[in-house]
C-alpha cells in the first residue's frame, strides 16, 4: 500500500507513534496502542516499529494490522 491510499492526520510539532495512533482513530485508546505496537502489527514506512515513543516526522505513513484488514494514516506537520 502506498502514502497516497491512506488519509494524511495533521499533527503540530513532534508526535510520538502511540499518540498518533489514537489521533489518527487507528485504535481505541493508549492500552490498544501498546499491544498492537508491542505485538509488531504496527509498522513506519514499511519497517515494523516496537517502540511506542518513537517519534514520527511529516511525511511517515504509519499502518496498524488489524482484524479486518490493515489500516493507517500518513503524518502531516502544521506549517
Amino acid at each position: 500500500m502506498t502514502a497516497s491510499t491512506f488519509p494524511s492526520v495533521t499533527v503540530s510539532g513532534e508526535i510520538k507513534l502511540g499518540q498518533f495512533l489514537k489521533l489518527a482513530g487507528l485504535v481505541e485508546d493508549g492500552v490498544d496502542a501498546r499491544i498492537a505496537i508491542q505485538s509488531g502489527d504496527v509498522t513506519v514506512n514499511g519497517e515494523i516499529e516496537t517502540r511506542r515513543g518513537h517519534r514520527l516526522a511529516a511525511g511517515d505513513v504509519v499502518v496498524v494490522e488489524l482484524p479486518t484488514g490493515a489500516a493507517g494514516a500518513v503524518v502531516t506537520a502544521v506549517p
